[in-house]
């Protein structure tokens, strides 16, 4: 079993009243189904928009700090998913039925499971 991230993009538009009222069945409707089918790890959302981000990065010894998202993009995060599934394959499955549900595109990602330990033996033998 591998994790994946189903990561949520914003809407690229309103949802009508009849749209929204069908997504608050609908997206419960796929958790249940994910739980019933042992998949389900976490379920996070994230409050606001892209301008409710903070960015912080390195600069030499110093950190700068900006207001925004991390990525110049028109599409931002709205919140994900973590499931435990076989391999890719049922992660994209789980991501089409997400998608219907949410009437938004999804992201898979793998995660990264190995501790430091095993990505430093990686890196010395050259696999990173």
């Amino acid at each position: 079993m591998a994790h994946y991230l189903l990561a949520f993009r914003h809407l690229d538009r309103k949802l009508s009243g009849q749209e929204f009222r069908q997504l608050c069945v609908d997206v419960p409707a796929y958790t249940a189904r994910l739980e019933d089918a042992g998949a389900f790890v976490f379920y996070g959302g994230l409050r606001g928009g892209a301008e409710s981000a903070t960015v912080v990065r390195q600069s030499g010894r110093d950190f700068v700090i900006t207001d925004g998202p991390y990525a110049e993009t028109k599409e931002h995060l709205a919140g994900f998913s973590i499931i435990n599934v076989a391999d890719l394959d049922a992660a994209l499955e789980w991501a089409k039925l997400a998608a219907a549900a949410q009437r938004r595109a999804i992201e898979v990602r793998p995660f990264e499971e190995r501790d430091i330990d095993e990505l430093l033996a990686a890196k010395a033998a050259g696999e990173l």
